[in-house]
């Protein structure tokens, strides 16, 4: 199943589906948190949606996200309430959106205890941005350091030691992967059911200086007929038209 945003209709007692870092988004104008939930799926993260400050409450009570994305101006309790009431609550990262751009206000966030403020209109791929780097900020020294080491199956990719291996049947194969296989593979790892475009695969996975697209399939194919050396079948996908995924959708 794809990963998908919940809209602010769905009951807090429903369970949000699949795994992985979930983002509540608090905003009233439902084109803005559509652009939002867009990106923050693009780059492999949940999103539910609430239009208002009561109900922000009670998806941030019941679903417990790793962060909230705030609006300041909306109806029934604004953004400083919800603010102030996560904040009793715990420490739950906050990044507040709004179109109030005096420092004062930017101050007033910050002291209540936002994590970070960001002034309307917004580029959505910086707030994607800040997002990851304030959830990087909040998390427990352990927790980052077991993000060192990926598990999908039946690959675990050791980012310290650039080290990926295979488990098949019980037995562990070390893959040899140059620079470029290794980041293409961990890349596709990080969020399994995404289809990443030959152009982002471009910019994150191959040295500077290549700039054509058709480069990533070349080192895609040869990934690939690595992996079928192994045994292992259909790793990566291809979409067509688009470019790839870590494993068949289902």
């Amino acid at each position: 199943m794809e990963r998908e945003s919940m809209s602010d209709k769905t009951t807090p007692s429903t369970p949000v589906p699949d795994s992985g870092v979930l983002i509540l988004i608090a905003e009233d104008a439902p084109e803005i948190a559509e652009i939002l939930a867009a990106y923050l799926t693009r780059n492999g993260m949940r999103s539910v949606h609430a239009s208002d400050g009561a109900r922000a409450l009670e998806m941030h009570l019941a679903l417990k996200p790793d962060l909230v994305l705030l609006d300041i101006q909306m109806p029934q309790v604004n953004g400083w309430q919800v603010l102030s009431q996560i904040r009793q609550r715990g420490d739950t990262p906050v990044i507040m959106l709004t179109a109030l751009d005096q420092d004062v206000d930017k101050l007033t966030g910050l002291r209540i205890g936002a994590d970070d403020y960001v002034v309307k209109p917004f580029n959505p791929a910086e707030v994607v941005a800040r997002v990851e780097a304030v959830l990087r900020r909040s998390q427990p020294r352990e927790d980052r350091d077991l993000r060192r080491i990926l598990r999908a199956p039946p690959f675990v990719i050791d980012f310290e030691q650039h080290e990926a291996v295979a488990e098949i049947d019980g037995t562990t194969h070390t893959l040899v992967l140059t620079l470029t296989e290794f980041k293409l593979l961990a890349q596709l790892a990080r969020a399994p059911r995404r289809v990443f475009t030959r152009a982002e695969l471009l910019t994150s996975c191959l040295p500077e200086g290549d700039t054509l697209e058709r480069t990533v399939d070349s080192h895609v194919s040869k990934l690939r007929k690595k992996l079928e050396d192994l045994g292992i079948a259909g790793i990566p996908v291809s979409i067509r038209g688009v470019g790839y995924r870590f494993q068949q959708g289902s």
